[in-house]
């Protein structure tokens, strides 16, 4: 995060100062909550208004370490209130409304690799599936990489709006999902992508 010159002079709360003196040490995101139909969703945006990080609440320490090792200058979550656009969206994806997170504007760290995968992601559309394989084809890459793609597919720090739940075993199995299976299940049947698929 590019760190923003402050005049000495320049009057700031003690809030604004600790923030100021975070960021010049890593990234510092806001951290919230939405209440959705599988459970309570954290939600990290930065200050430009991207989404960073969508997790679960059960899976915070996980979240907290996956996303850490993906910003290696730190990472600070900040409670505080999401852009309402954002909201908006990830609630009305959750009533039905399915394209509407395509419209939340995400950024992320990770390697090229990772980015590359995420990517491709957000193109698999709402009520499709995509094996990992198949995945691996898209970007142009051997099968051999299927594996690769599998464990980028799983360092996804924002669930749902990059839809790493839309990846599937080749035999149509529901492979591992950080959220839990019973979600990528509940995410691929409200999508219309699944009536039921066997979980690995």
């Amino acid at each position: 995060m590019k760190a923003v010159d402050i005049e000495p002079e320049q009057s700031l709360s003690s809030g604004l100062i600790a923030r100021h003196n975070r960021a010049m040490n890593g990234a510092v995101f806001t951290l919230d909550t939405l209440q959705t139909p599988i459970g309570m969703a954290l939600i990290a945006t930065d200050d430009q208004g991207h989404l960073r990080i969508l997790d679960w609440q059960e899976h915070e320490v996980r979240m907290r370490r996956l996303v850490g090792r993906q910003y290696k200058s730190g990472l600070d979550l900040v409670p505080g209130r999401a852009p309402a656009a954002i909201r908006k969206n990830l609630a009305a994806y959750f009533s039905g409304e399915l394209g509407t997170v395509d419209d939340i504007p995400c950024a992320f760290g990770g390697t090229d690799f990772q980015r590359q995968v995420w990517r491709a992601l957000r193109e698999i559309p709402a009520g499709t599936t995509l094996s990992y394989g198949a995945m691996a084809a898209r970007l142009g890459l051997p099968p051999s990489t299927a594996r690769a793609v599998g464990l980028a597919n799983g360092a996804n720090p924002i669930s749902v709006v990059i839809p790493c739940h839309r990846l599937i075993g080749a035999n149509g199995a529901l492979t591992g999902y950080g959220g839990g299976l019973h979600r990528k299940q509940w995410l691929l049947r409200h999508e219309g992508a699944i009536s039921h698929a066997p979980l690995e």
